[in-house]
């Protein structure tokens, strides 16, 4: 299995649901566009088999990118103080994902794997997970979503460090381009303590290999 290791600084915050257009289509603009795509690809949209698709994929697309229209700090708001003295790393591993190449608009799937050190509370595991789907669910590059996932929980939580780590499967590299089934892309991202401390990265890699040890 080819496997491609990336670390990326985050990169300068963006406004969640900033936009480079002042239009959105309207459903029906939507539609007609899925009804193009049809014609162009060569087939016939008037026929039984796809007179609803052009009405099933503008209502997929809502769900499949729903995350521009979601915060991510709101889902990391709520701290819990009372965490009875423990001061040492957390890490919830294998969140499944799926998101969407911003170059092709092809899906890409795998796990994600975070850490952090608190500084003042931890905040409900699930929560971490919501946060993954809010950048997930939007036309990603693998790199950028990383950074975006970190930034979003160092500046809500303020940790004493973030640890992530996304593997993903690219449908772009397996179902056109070199088409190779399986290569699958790792990109890690460290801040604070992590960054800092090589035996800390370590502590948070470790940890992942022994949970996929057989």
């Amino acid at each position: 299995m080819d496997s491609t290791v990336k670390t990326l600084p985050i990169r300068p915050p963006q406004a969640d649901n900033d936009s480079s257009t002042s239009h959105r289509p309207t459903r029906e603009e939507a539609e007609a566009a899925v009804r193009t795509l049809i014609l162009w690809a060569g087939d016939d949209p008037s026929r039984e088999g796809l007179v609803e698709t052009p009405r099933r994929v503008v209502k997929a697309y809502e769900q499949l990118f729903e995350g521009y229209n979601k915060d991510a700090a709101h889902a990391l708001e709520r701290v819990f103080e009372d965490i009875g003295g423990y001061d040492d790393l957390v890490v919830v591993r294998d969140i499944p994902f799926f998101s969407h190449c911003e170059h092709h608009m092809v899906p890409f799937f795998g796990k994600a794997h975070v850490g952090y050190y608190s500084s003042s509370g931890v905040v409900g595991l699930s929560k971490l997970a919501r946060v993954i789907d809010v950048f997930a669910r939007r036309l990603q590059t693998q790199e950028t979503m990383s950074a975006e996932i970190v930034r979003a929980i160092e500046e809500t939580l303020k940790p004493r460090g973030v640890a992530l780590m996304l593997e993903a499967e690219h449908l772009c590299m397996t179902m056109r381009g070199v088409q190779k089934p399986g290569a699958s892309t790792v990109t890690t991202q460290f801040t604070g303590v992590f960054q800092d401390n090589r035996t800390e990265q370590m502590k948070f890699l470790t940890m992942l290999r022994r949970h996929s040890s057989p």
